[in-house]
């Protein structure tokens, strides 16, 4: 603040002599002070206006120390959240890598099983069921799945000659076994194949080749068959055939038909039993 204006005035006052003449005596000065605060009041002040100056530096000075601080904690806190999350997206990355080689395994084991590995050493008394080169195993039964296209007698004898007999169904399970294979190995709808099953001998009177009458609680045959159509045969159809490319509904697809028309054939025998086999 600016200093107050001070004005200097010279009085003089005389002083009567004993012999009535004057004398001067003394001179006093006037101070005029032209400000209207008194110094006390201004020193006050001054030290006031200082003081809440002090007091104003230091908050501001806490506030911005404690903004800092915050600042620094949202910072770290961030730094922490990325580095979490870039953590958890590396661990499902690698829990999909995981995920796919399992299934890629999987599948090459399903696709190409490994072969189990037989320790020539260690031989078992338990009985292994083998067949033939060129046979089908099933359960006891091999299969052979016969592309030559015969008569049902032919076919019957072609059977024998490789050491088994056309096939006789016994059960549901070796039906399905069979309707399914046929499926994969038939070109078209007429490419059926021969079973063992006739009437030649009596109409009506259906004998496995092995002369054993069929069960008429395990029969398989396709809607409206037997017929016995006659329209092209006088003799009738006594033979039976099985088989629907595309999937027969129940299992049902055995179809009696001429025994003369040519046809693929199935030929089963016993699977052969070896004791003592390495294992």
């Amino acid at each position: 603040m600016p200093e107050a204006d001070v004005t200097y005035a010279d009085v003089k006052f005389t002083r009567p002599r004993a012999n009535g003449t004057l004398s001067s005596s003394a001179t006093y000065s006037e101070v005029n002070i032209l400000n209207s605060e008194q110094p006390t009041s201004a020193n006050g002040r001054k030290q006031q206006v200082g003081s809440n100056g002090k007091s104003k530096i230091t908050t501001e000075r806490a506030a911005l120390l404690v903004l800092s601080v915050l600042l620094v904690a949202a910072v770290i806190a961030l730094g922490l959240s990325v580095f979490h999350n870039m953590e958890t997206k590396k661990k499902l990355k690698e829990v999909e890598i995981q995920h796919e080689t399992l299934k890629k395994g999987l599948k090459e084991k399903t696709t190409h099983p490994h072969p189990v590995c037989r320790l020539p050493d260690q031989v078992t008394n338990e009985p292994v069921l083998k067949c033939e080169v060129g046979w089908e195993h099933y359960v006891e039964k091999c299969y052979y799945f016969s592309t030559m296209k015969y008569s049902w007698t032919k076919s019957r004898d072609e059977c024998g000659r490789k050491g088994g007999e056309l096939v006789k169904i016994k059960s549901r399970e070796e039906q399905i076994f069979l309707e399914a294979r046929l499926r994969d190995k038939m070109e078209e709808a007429e490419d059926k194949f021969w079973i063992g099953l006739t009437d030649s001998e009596e109409e009506g009177r259906w004998l496995w080749v092995d002369r054993s009458p069929l069960d008429t609680c395990l029969t398989f045959w396709s809607p409206k068959e037997p017929d016995n159509w006659r329209e092209k045969n006088s003799a009738g159809e006594n033979c039976v055939r099985m088989g629907e490319r595309g999937g027969a509904g129940d299992l049902k697809c055995w179809f009696d038909t001429s025994c003369d028309k040519p046809h693929k054939s199935i030929c089963e025998k016993t699977a052969q039993t070896r004791l003592g086999s390495a294992v």
